[in-house]
Order: structure tokens, then sequence, then C-alpha cells
């Protein structure tokens, strides 16, 4: 486990493609019912408890903290819904993948999706902590960004859903992640002055509880894909092409940022929030969105794969690149 973290990378992502392996090799059991409520129900009904408890640790007083820099949020945000889409859709171009009756692959799609997910928000807020950023504007920023996704990542998805099978309107999309992602935030948010400190205190354990549920997101989705066999048309290369385009991707976008930051003089906290918040993508709601998106479970996996391998390698960039930021104090 020292070894894990001293690379950056968590138990919590061996998991992850430990869950895909389990997929693999018994697919029949992430799809099996028992009492006609399978695995994929109870995960989907655990989503609003992630968010209720992300709600319930939200403290206002942190979040109103955050609210002066406008410059900060608005280059997140630009980040994050205009600069991701931009650049997956200039590389899709670039590569023909809008070629006259070329059906757009699944893993351009997959790209695509990531790159109109919102940011992560613990993991933001952890590293912006350990490399001494500006941490009540990374509250705020990585907090707005999940509650701005809500809209944003429909809106932009709907450029290839109206043309896609096994997907559903853009209003139903809307209206489920208001119920499962913006209702339990502000239960929990109203909550706060009753029950945070009660969150605050169990935040291992409601972490746990975070991951456990996208681990089963993650399981079931694959089982599916593996099940109907979805992967059979891609080759090993495809994947690792893959991988490398998702390093490429966050160095490329992180860059952009940190240029950014510098033609408009931020000092170097706001540079580090900027830079963190502005270059990460969150698996949550990636998992969530997928499952809201698509009609057809079959390719939800397909879809996720992008997302789960950006977010492993920016965990682990950011891990190294905020623990030295941290001990040089620039």
């Amino acid at each position: 486990m020292k070894f894990l973290s001293k690379i950056g990378l968590e138990p919590f992502i061996v998991c992850l493609f430990g869950a895909i392996a389990l997929a693999w090799l018994n697919p029949s059991v992430g799809i099996a019912s028992v009492c006609s409520i399978t695995l994929s129900d109870i995960a989907t009904w655990g989503v609003a408890g992630i968010f209720f408890f992300y709600g319930l640790r939200l403290d206002p007083e942190k979040l109103k903290a955050g609210l002066i820099n406008v410059r900060l949020h608005l280059l997140v945000h630009f980040s994050t819904f205009i600069l991701f889409p931009l650049i997956v859709l200039s590389a899709m171009f670039l590569c023909g993948a809008f070629e006259s009756g070329k059906n757009i692959s699944l893993l351009w799609l997959g790209t695509y999706f990531l790159a109109t997910l919102p940011s992560t928000v613990s993991s933001s807020v952890v590293m912006i902590s350990i490399a001494k950023g500006n941490l009540p504007a990374g509250i705020f920023n990585a907090s707005i960004s999940s509650l701005l996704g809500v809209f944003f990542t429909p809106i932009l998805m709907s450029l290839f859903l109206d043309n896609l099978e096994g997907t559903h309107g853009l209003g139903d999309v809307i209206l489920k992640l208001v119920v499962q992602v913006i209702v339990p935030v502000v239960a929990g948010i109203l909550l706060n002055s009753k029950f945070g400190k009660f969150a605050i205190a169990h935040k291992v354990a409601l972490r746990n509880f975070d991951q456990s549920i996208i681990l089963l997101i993650v399981y079931t989705s694959f089982c599916d894909s593996f099940h109907k066999k979805m992967f059979d048309g891609f080759p090993m290369s495809d994947i690792v092409l893959l991988s490398v385009a998702m390093v490429g991707l966050f160095f490329f976008a992180m860059a952009i940022v940190w240029g950014l930051c510098r033609l408009m003089r931020f000092n170097r906290e706001d540079t580090i929030t900027a830079v963190f918040c502005g270059s990460k993508k969150s698996l949550v709601h990636g998992s969530v969105m997928s499952k809201v998106l698509f009609a057809n479970p079959a390719i939800i996996g397909v879809v996720l794969l992008p997302t789960m391998l950006y977010h492993a390698y920016q965990l682990i960039i950011v891990s190294i690149i905020a623990k030295k930021l941290g001990r040089n104090g620039e």
C-alpha cells in the first residue's frame, strides 16, 4: 500500500481495474437478478446517497469564502466545459471521425463524454491543499462544477446522442439528473448545520461508501458490455493508444490552463487551484451520467473506459505534482 501511495496509485484505482477483470471473467453475475433486483439497481439507488452525503459535508460558509475570485471561477469552468470539448472535437475532426457515412466509434464517443464531464470534488480539494493552493476557491469551484455538470454535460452530449440508438431525450436526462444529483445535494446542504459534523467525523466511511457504489456501477456496466461482446471489435492496440491519448489530453489541457493563468497574471495559489480544478474530470459523475444518458447498458462499459483511464492517470500525475509543489512552496 505504501508503494502504491508513493507513485500516486490509490487502492481504489487497483480495485477499479479489478472490477473490470471480474466482469470479464464472469459477466453473468453482474447482470443476474435476485427477487427482481439487480446489482445495477442497487448502484442506481446508491447514487442518491453519494450526493446526499456530499451535500451534507459541504459547509455553506466555505462556499461563500470562495465566491469573490470571479476570474478564477470563469477560467476553471471555461476549461471544464468549453476547452475540453473543443480539444476533443478538434482531435476527432483531424482523425477523420466525422467522415461522411462513418459512424462515431464508441471510444470516440466515450472520449467526448469525458470532455463534457465536470471537475472532481474531493480529490481536487485534497490536492490543492497538499500543493498549498487557494483552498476556499478550490472547494467552491469543484462544488459548483458538479452542479453545473447536471445541465452542461447532457447539453454538450446532445451533439451526438440524437443520432445514437439507446439514448434518452435531453429533457428526460436533465430531469433524472436533477432528481438523482441536485435534490440529494440540496437536501444535504440544508441538513449541514445539524449533521455536518457527523458527516465530517465519518468521512472515511462515507468515502468508502462512495467508492463502493462507483465500483458497483463500473462492474455492472462492464458485465453488460462483456456479456454482449461490445469489446470484441477493439484490438488491444486501440486500448493502448487510448491510454496514451488520455495522458496526452491531460497534459495538453493542463498546459493551456497554466498558460492562461500566466496571461491573466494569477498568483501562485490561484494558479494551482485553476490548474488542478480545470484539468480534472469526475469519475463519480461519469458513472452516474452514463447510466442516465444511455438506455442501452451494454455500451456504458465502452463509453466509460476513457473516463476510467483518465481518472487513474490524473490521480497519479496530480498527486506527484501536488507533493512537489507542496515541498518546494513555489
